[in-house]
């Protein structure tokens, strides 16, 4: 199985990172699916909003809900989430080079949100890049057990790994479509 995960040190640099990666990797002509994070400050002084883009053309979902300043509650909007994790979904079925899931976080932990789509591309050889904070990687940790792989935080290598993972998936692929042809 071929799944990584990252931890950035600052607030919101693991969605720059995998944004990042993932803009890299549609210029180069692949094909992720899943999501990634965009944050926007919101000029109010609340907690910044938070959106997910579904990969590779999806749409741009608020998975955030505007509770107030003061507000101290999960702000996850549970209905947003499990939208994008059904575009997701399709988009893993139509093919996919790639999932990356934005973040492994309370939903993944406790068996719902991106965690189906996770196991889907894992059974069919999909590389998976998962963003991964302290407070969720023992549930991380024990869904995975130690197939993962941890990558430094950072674009270079995140984006590295992506490719070598592809480009081992489609060597795979055509030794099976060889081996196929000759018998």
């Amino acid at each position: 199985m071929q799944i990584a995960y990252t931890m950035a040190p600052g607030r919101g640099d693991t969605d720059l990172i995998l944004f990042q990666v993932a803009q890299r990797l549609m210029q180069a002509g692949l094909t992720p699916c899943g999501t990634v994070q965009i944050n926007t400050d919101r000029t109010d002084g609340g907690k910044c909003d938070m959106d997910v883009q579904v990969l590779p053309k999806g749409p741009v979902i608020r998975i955030s809900q505007t509770l107030g300043k003061e507000a101290r509650g999960c702000r996850l909007d549970p209905a947003a989430l499990e939208t994008s994790v059904a575009l997701t979904e399709t988009a893993l079925r139509a093919g996919a080079d790639l999932l990356i899931v934005n973040k492994f976080g309370k939903h993944e932990a406790e068996g719902r949100g991106f965690r189906v789509a996770i196991g889907m591309a894992l059974e069919g050889g999909v590389p998976v890049i998962v963003g991964l904070n302290p407070l969720n990687r023992v549930a991380f940790f024990d869904y995975i057990a130690d197939l993962g792989c941890q990558l430094a935080p950072d674009v270079g290598s995140v984006e590295a790994w992506a490719r070598a993972q592809v480009s081992a998936r489609a060597a795979g692929a055509d030794c099976a479509a060889r081996a196929s042809s000759a018998a």
